[in-house]
């Protein structure tokens, strides 16, 4: 009897994380449905040879259209999601308003929440499933002026520990997986929400943009131990082909050192190592 072809939805895969996750699950035999905001990289994805659709985590009605056209394709059926696609609200958290805070929640968090909440029926009817949730090493750490995003990180770890124990014995995994420094567009992509959100020169906090930003100009910054996409994808794949796999997995130096001075430090202590980085 032929193995049925398993079946994952990504979100974000434009650039970074999600499309190198697209493109190498479609190399080791998974059928992939790519996901992406805007309508010209999801004909750029269709052009690779992915399945491709438009989901935006904004649109509740484009999130409900997506999954819809999945499981139309597919009979019925998804055996993995990986929620991947964010993005950062820089700032001092002082110099976010409230509308931006709520956008940034809007797009990792809310519509996370709204797409998981539509996939778990369908899980649970199979009997089986994988939610992944690309979280962050700001997820259960702090970092100046990452506070919305920071924010947003710890709010999805949190729903993820809720979520994985109330699925305990449906036979749909829950998993975490937590990069620090990745090389992608992500932080150019921040800095210019940065010109978009933030009044800089009005800002008590304006010497540190100016510097902030000045340092990292090409959207790139000299962070020891940054690793390519690929780190995480290898960390996906573990987390799918698992019997068992762990809540969580994290991926570079720099998050697991963060997970081991959380454990063994006071606050305050680890509030020091974080100012001094």
């Amino acid at each position: 009897m032929t193995e049925a072809i398993r079946t994952i939805l990504i979100t974000g895969c434009s650039s970074g994380i999600g499309h190198h996750a697209a493109l190498g699950l479609k190399a080791l035999g998974w059928r992939v449905f790519a996901t992406a905001r805007k309508q010209a990289d999801v004909a750029r994805l269709a052009d690779e040879g992915l399945e491709s659709l438009r989901l935006d985590y904004a649109d509740e009605e484009s999130i409900g259209a997506a999954l819809g056209d999945v499981l139309s394709r597919t009979g019925g059926r998804l055996d993995a999601l990986f929620n991947n696609g964010s993005y950062a609200q820089a700032g001092a958290v002082e110099d976010v308003d409230t509308e931006a805070m709520r956008v940034q929640f809007e797009a990792n968090f809310f519509g996370w929440h709204d797409l998981t909440r539509r996939v778990i029926p369908v899980m649970r009817r199979q009997g089986s499933g994988r939610i992944v949730f690309c979280s962050s090493v700001l997820g259960f750490v702090g970092a100046r002026y990452r506070g919305a995003y920071v924010a947003s990180k710890h709010a999805l770890e949190g729903y993820a520990d809720s979520l994985r124990l109330e699925l305990h014995g449906t036979g749909i995994s829950v998993v975490l997986i937590e990069p620090g420094p990745i090389a992608s567009n992500f932080r150019q992509n921040a800095i210019d929400n940065i010109h978009r959100t933030i009044d800089v020169d009005g800002s008590v906090h304006r010497e540190t943009y100016q510097r902030d930003l000045s340092e990292r100009s090409d959207g790139q910054t000299h962070t020891p131990f940054r690793l390519g996409p690929d780190a995480v994808f290898k960390k996906l794949v573990t987390a799918l082909d698992s019997r068992n796999p762990r809540p969580r997995y994290r991926v570079t130096v720099p998050t697991h050192i963060a997970a081991l001075l959380k454990r063994i430090l006071s606050t305050r202590m680890m509030d020091r190592v974080v100012r001094s980085g």
